[in-house]
């Protein structure tokens, strides 16, 4: 019989995590988790820090997307097992709602996933092997990253632009790129910047694309996220050569994270990518048994049965919300909100040198919180210093109680350094 420590451990195992386990990490979860936040008991605590529009309440699905659930309840198929790529009445349907939108392709294009952030995952897994790149915009959500370099594969970061609304900075692009790239990650519209894309700046991407030979994924969850006076194009309409595979789902758009259906869609006119490419995607997609049957029996209803009105209703009201948290901010000393041009997100600069009393946005974010009981996104989150991000999507008076504390707080801890000098 093996002899047993106190601790009821057996002498002589040893029980390893493995590296893939060791070298993932999310983080926001991460730097949130060291935050250690410990909020002012005498302040209602507010958070503009969660990416879900449907978590305070004044969003909500529509009745059609919800009824076609509830018709798709008793419905033998939603019982069952799928098709690991999703079954084909459903992603016919997500094949004929882009091809209505944007350009066409067919169910064989379309492979269904258990949310976008796993679609991403499937393709990044496929494209990419150890040792090799993929090119991610900063400030980005990192995703890519806490999929990519868990395997073993490098994140390099091109950066965008913030005094033009933050578009991809070209020559900086194009300097990343090497012999090891295998991928630019375009986020449009963008979390957590809220930039949207004309179809110039993305027809220069592609340009830089095609030169190298290297594909696009398409990050574009946020697909017609956009204020009044701008325009979604998918990339996927404009390129003639580059294969663009988009990644995208029902989470934003539909007001339904919680149920974990997204989608790639594989745009590739001249058979670019490697027939061994192809397969190794449906390969990916058998590690787990297909996305939720249930919503997949629902999704063409939900898809056709679209309610543009009440999409068109949120997209102003987040309009709005930006308008009015640039307008508030921009009396808070030293910080420089920058106006969206769509998304759900406000990006804020944190002019760091004017509160000596804090080293970089992490400490600023802190100190928010203990004091005025905020939270805000540190923009260390995203791989950008000395920003944070809000989110948008909160009731009109919770915002506004919320930048009124900003305002208090920064004037509590802004110092002219220019006038001590």
């Amino acid at each position: 019989m093996a002899r047993l420590h106190q601790n009821g451990t057996s002498s002589g195992w040893h029980v390893q995590a493995s590296k893939l386990s060791l070298m993932t990490s999310n983080p926001i979860r991460e730097v949130v988790e060291n935050l250690k936040l410990t909020p002012n008991p005498d302040k209602p605590f507010i958070t503009l820090s969660i990416g879900d529009p449907t978590c305070f309440g004044n969003f909500r699905p529509s009745n059609l997307t919800l009824n076609a659930v509830k018709d798709s309840l008793r419905v033998k198929e939603s019982w069952n097992y799928g098709q690991t790529v999703g079954n084909l009445k459903a992603r016919q349907a997500v094949a004929e709602y882009y091809s209505a939108r944007q350009n066409s392709v067919s169910a064989n294009d379309v492979v269904l996933c258990s949310g976008c952030s796993h679609a991403i995952d499937i393709v990044i897994s496929v494209i990419a092997s150890p040792g090799q790149n993929i090119l991610v915009p900063r400030p980005g959500y990192m995703i890519h990253k806490t999929i990519g370099e868990g395997l073993g594969i490098k994140m390099k970061y091109y950066d965008l632009l913030p005094d033009c609304n933050w578009e991809v900075d070209l020559e900086h692009l194009e300097n990343q790129i090497d012999g090891n790239s295998v991928a630019i990650v375009i986020n449009n519209p963008s979390n957590p910047c809220g930039s949207v894309y004309t179809k110039d700046h993305l027809r220069e991407i592609l340009k830089i694309a095609s030169k190298y030979r290297v594909p696009v994924i398409a990050d574009e969850i946020y697909e017609n996220f956009v204020f009044s006076g701008y325009k979604y194009t998918a990339m996927s309409s404009l390129s003639d050569d580059v294969p663009i595979i988009t990644c995208s789902g029902l989470t934003k758009r539909f007001l339904v994270p919680g149920w974990r259906m997204g989608w790639f869609i594989i745009h590739d006119k001249h058979n670019v990518l490697a027939k061994d490419v192809r397969r190794g995607l449906l390969n990916m997609c058998a590690r787990i048994l297909g996305p939720n049957t249930l919503i997949q029996q629902a999704l063409p209803a939900i898809l056709k049965n679209t309610e543009e009105d009440s999409f068109n209703e949120m997209m102003l009201f987040i309009e709005n919300q930006a308008k009015r948290a640039c307008k508030m901010l921009k009396n808070a000393p030293g910080l420089r909100p920058i106006m969206p041009q769509g998304s759900m997100y406000l990006m804020v600069q944190i002019k760091i040198e004017y509160f000596p009393k804090f080293t970089d946005d992490f400490q600023f974010i802190k100190q928010l919180c203990s004091q005025q009981s905020i939270l805000c996104i540190p923009g260390k989150c995203f791989n950008y210093q000395n920003f944070m991000r809000i989110v948008l999507t909160v009731p009109e008076n919770i915002l506004i109680e919320a930048c009124g504390r900003i305002i208090v707080f920064c004037k509590t801890h802004f110092t002219d350094v220019h006038k001590i000098i």
